[in-house]
């Protein structure tokens, strides 16, 4: 029987325009490099993110798509997209994962891991 399999790759840098300190408003984007790196055809479908400020507050976005785009992956292709988000603090973290189904029409999803909300210039 066919594996479907996909991995993440994140990066993460400060979006300086869109950061109000004095408003406790802090805005990173995050770039999200998505590879089916199963035996069979995936298509992501939705989204599902837990995103954490430094004092626990959590929000929670459900959706269809990312960006917009649902890609159908064949084995070894990928998808790369940037989106955004604001937190209340200058640091936090990330975390989720991604609704897709085969081409055999079978649902799977895919854990993205636990990944820091921070400018790393700021952490050194």
């Amino acid at each position: 029987m066919a594996h479907p399999q996909l991995s993440c790759k994140i990066t993460v840098r400060p979006l300086a325009e869109q950061t109000d300190a004095a408003q406790q408003v802090y805005a990173f984007a995050y770039t999200v490099q998505v590879r089916n790196t199963g035996d069979i055809a995936a298509q992501l479908v939705g989204r599902h993110w837990l995103i954490t400020d430094h004092r626990g507050v959590v929000q929670e976005v459900r959706g269809l798509a990312v960006v917009g785009h649902q890609p159908l992956l064949k084995p070894g292709e990928q998808f790369e997209y940037t989106s955004w988000v604001q937190i209340g603090t200058p640091q936090g973290s990330m975390q989720g994962s991604f609704f897709c189904i085969t081409d055999e029409a079978r649902w799977f999803e895919t854990a993205v891991p636990e990944f820091a909300l921070a400018d790393s210039a700021a952490l050194h």
